[in-house]
């Protein structure tokens, strides 16, 4: 049997915090299960999820109803429960954009078991660690998607965890279990869990190693929910698209899915977030909001112009999950008739939204601000110190639902938190008079060259102004003189006449710009590789440019 979640395995919050945050009214005594039992007993026939399928026209949609997704997570509650899953057991969970998933995360919440969150792109090293390192005690998966047969790598992994008692597929199980074979008739659970008790780990965003787990409560999440709720007007006539992986944290509750749902909203679930697959959707389903990273966004604000499709229903877009520069937000009302919401959070906790009545310059050349009144903000600089209104430094924050440390990591936990429970983000920002964020990049993203330090996004900001770029990605390369250099990745837009860096080079000169901070090298490329939430990853880029540079010099 698998070890059960104890108070070791990650801190909680101190008492007296605790306490201020349910007086103040954030925590609400919820759990996620009671959630969806009262929104199928207020509107058992409203329809919850909306499940495309793969068919043209939508010939295989399939829809849920709140009654029908309250009663299957109750059937496959009972079933879990009848193959040995037991509260505080974990359950990786790799599926993708299906109406399935819901039904897994639910029947777990009812019992109090863990998902564990993998996104799709994860492979036989990620998941591995992830089975390893929660001891869980089974993996729910597809049985192939997108032309990978997740059913071998289970069976891989299975093979090396000893924990790994169960595999559930959805489809055609091969040698594991299909997951509609696991529904029971419904049990009374006795012993569910506590709006205070984890409700799941979710995966860092960090980009260097195995992501770190991250133990959210019942409590501190269902506050972001309802909070981004308020802030994003998702009401039950709300219709959200849920265009990116569905197990990252900003589609899950910015508001997200699981917003949508504590508001007895309909979620429709998109299989690609390509234009070609999602602006159909909007028209058929009448979407009314979805959220973005930066690159998707982009792509839609160019794919708008030539669309058949008619994407009046969509009310706001909201882009996150990395910095989205000045240039490329101002393209999105005038491209696709809808407001923008920029939002900068982290699955560790704080989350900042532009506000919907925000003026327009603000919407467009800030990030946001913070859901609660108790969100703590502190900008320093590297030795701790609080700096003025308008420094910039690294942002530490804590309040009601960012956490007080990562999954059974104690040793990280010391450098990534302040003695006082201060998480360190390690984004640099800094903040205006009116309480709004602008994020200058990331600590790492820092390029130092020469002891000049250069800001990626504000470099990135710039050449994006150019008519020929469609996006763009500064790295730092080594340099044996300077320590560190500047590497433009570009993608030109379809159809724009090729450049030259020279012709960069000049271009952000005559900005204005700083000489040290014109790129010292310009790369043209296709496509930028991506993290598995579709991000540019630029850990990828640094490595291609300091390998090239390697395999120059010999």
């Amino acid at each position: 049997m698998s070890q059960r979640t104890t108070t070791q395995d990650a801190p909680g919050y101190p008492a007296e915090y605790a306490e201020r945050y349910r007086a103040a009214g954030y925590w609400r005594g919820e759990t996620f299960g009671r959630m969806l039992r009262d929104r199928a007993a207020a509107h058992p026939d409203r329809i919850a999820i909306v499940d495309p399928g793969s068919a043209p026209g939508g010939a295989d949609r399939r829809a849920w109803t709140y009654g029908e997704l309250d009663a299957r997570a109750d059937r496959l509650a009972a079933g879990f429960l009848a193959s040995g899953i037991a509260k505080g057991d974990r359950v990786v969970l790799q599926l993708p954009n299906i109406a399935e998933f819901f039904e897994v995360v639910f029947a777990l919440f009812r019992i109090g078991a863990l998902p564990v969150f993998a996104l799709p792109a994860h492979r036989e090293s990620e998941i591995r660690h992830f089975c390893a390192f929660t001891e869980a005690v089974a993996y729910v998966i597809p049985d192939v998607e997108a032309g990978f047969d997740h059913r071998e790598l289970a069976s891989k992994v299975r093979a090396g965890v000893g924990t790994l008692r169960h595999v559930f597929v959805v489809g055609d199980p091969g040698e594991h279990t299909a997951l509609r074979d696991v529904a029971r008739d419904p049990v009374e659970i006795t012993d569910g869990p506590r709006p205070d008790d984890l409700a799941f780990l979710q995966l860092s965003g960090g980009s260097t190693g195995v992501p770190k787990l991250i133990p959210r409560t019942h409590d501190d999440y269902i506050y972001s929910l309802w909070g981004s709720n308020e802030l994003c007007a998702v009401d039950e006539h709300s219709v959200y698209l849920c265009a990116l992986p569905a197990a990252h944290n900003f589609p899950l509750s910015s508001p997200g899915t699981l917003g949508a749902l504590y508001a007895g909203a309909r979620v429709v679930l998109a299989p690609r977030p390509s234009p070609d697959v999602a602006f159909p959707l909007i028209e058929r389903e009448g979407v009314t909001l979805t959220g973005l990273v930066p690159p998707l966004a982009l792509v839609w604000t160019e794919a708008a112009a030539a669309t058949p499709y008619d994407l009046s229903s969509l009310d706001v877009l909201l882009v996150g999950g990395a910095k989205f520069s000045e240039e490329a937000a101002r393209r999105v009302t005038p491209a696709l008739g809808c407001r923008l919401q920029q939002v900068f959070g982290m699955a560790e906790g704080l989350v900042n939204y532009t506000r919907l009545d925000d003026p327009y310059e603000t919407v467009v050349t800030t990030q946001g601000r913070p859901i609660s009144p108790d969100d703590e903000i502190r900008v320093v600089d590297d030795e701790d110190n609080d700096l003025p209104v308008g420094g910039t430094g690294h942002l530490l924050t804590r309040g009601p639902y960012t956490i007080r440390g990562y999954w059974r990591a104690p040793e990280h936990n010391a450098t990534a938190f302040t003695a006082d429970g201060f998480y360190r983000t390690g984004d640099i920002v800094r903040q205006t008079e009116t309480g709004h964020l602008v994020v200058e990049g990331r600590a790492k993203d820092q390029i130092n060259r020469g002891g000049e330090k250069v800001a990626a996004e504000e470099i990135e900001n710039h050449i994006l102004a150019h008519p020929a770029v469609h996006d763009v990605a500064v790295v730092s390369m080594p340099d044996d003189y300077l320590g560190e250099r500047t590497c433009a990745y570009i993608v030109l837009r379809e159809g724009a006449e090729p450049l030259k860096p020279l012709a960069v080079k000049k271009f952000v000169r005559e900005r204005g710009l700083a000489a040290y901070k014109v790129p010292d090298r310009v790369e043209f490329v296709a496509e930028f590789p991506q993290t598995g939430i579709g991000k540019v990853s630029k850990k990828d880029l640094r490595a291609a440019i300091a390998a090239r540079l390697v395999t120059a010099q010999h």
